[in-house]
């Protein structure tokens, strides 16, 4: 699988994520930065409605993702979010056995608008459906989390580790914002509210994970299965040491048809634990 795309020593992925780091970095300081808290109106426009914003920025921020990222990984395709929104044929690339690289240019878009540094850039490399490797970076605040497909995470290079929530405390859960969930999605999530548990409406998505990643948050639980806002965290999340799975009990798969709600935190247990809950007493799923 490795091999397959290039990278076939441990020397080889470091040259990888650090070129593919400084890539996103540059991507970020030309397209994204200079726009923050500087956008026109009419540099902002809706995608599916009103809470789902796209910007000047995204798609130039992915567009330039797209050439860097290619050029890094000659033969390698790009499903990016805003290329998606414009031709869902894109998403077929990711049933290839071509190297793919997953991209949210601007994760937390809302955010960015409002001229708040809750927002980042997503980018993992995948084959097969497998994540090989992802970058989580944070531009407003100069944070970049790596994960490299069993060789750990880290944060600003010290390595990342979940842990686990802390015996007798409130577990802390980030889910789906309410704007983006159907109603029987808000059932599920309705089910998290219990003694114990202490959900709130998740921000940006890989921010979150990275959160769980750090062991600032205990888990996080989404109803939608967008790939570019959950492969790199969910990379991230389980080379930190935590645990995700959809409502079925089964690894969330980038290729979608997921069984939703689905979760990931910083131990199994709470994994567990969550998806209980979410299924209700009679093991429901909201969404297959």
């Amino acid at each position: 699988m490795i091999e397959d795309c290039g990278v076939v020593s441990a020397e080889d992925w470091d040259k990888l994520t650090a070129a593919v780091g400084e890539a996103v970095r540059q991507a970020a300081a030309a397209e994204v930065m200079p726009r923050f808290r500087s956008l026109a109106a009419h540099e902002i426009s809706e995608k599916t409605g009103p809470q789902d914003l796209v910007t000047v920025a995204d798609r130039l921020a992915e567009e330039h993702l797209t050439a860097s990222l290619t050029a890094l990984l000659p033969g390698s395709a790009v499903v990016g979010e805003e290329a998606v929104h414009a031709d869902p044929r894109v998403l077929m690339s990711l049933r290839s056995d071509r190297p793919v690289w997953i991209v949210d240019p601007v994760d937390g878009t809302r955010q960015f608008v409002h001229g708040d540094h809750g927002f980042c850039t997503l980018v993992t490399l995948a084959r097969d459906g497998e994540l090989l490797a992802s970058w989580t970076y944070a531009p407003a605040t100069d944070r970049m989390a790596v994960a490299v497909r069993g060789r750990g995470a880290t944060l600003g290079g010290r390595p990342l580790t979940c842990g686990v929530p802390v015996p007798g405390a409130d577990l802390r859960v980030a889910t789906s914002h309410p704007d983006f969930t159907s109603p029987e999605e808000d059932r599920a999530f309705a089910r998290l509210v219990v003694d114990g548990v202490a959900p709130r409406p998740c921000g940006s998505a890989g921010l979150e994970y990275l959160h769980v990643a750090q062991g600032e948050l205990d888990a996080i639980a989404f109803g939608w299965e967008n790939p570019w806002d959950h492969a790199a965290g969910l990379l991230l999340v389980a080379e930190a040491g935590g645990a995700s799975a959809t409502l079925s009990g089964e690894p969330f798969r980038v290729q979608g048809g997921n069984a939703l709600p689905f979760t990931a935190a910083r131990d199994g247990e709470t994994v567990r634990r969550l998806l209980e809950l979410l299924r209700g007493p009679e093991g429901d799923t909201a969404a297959a």
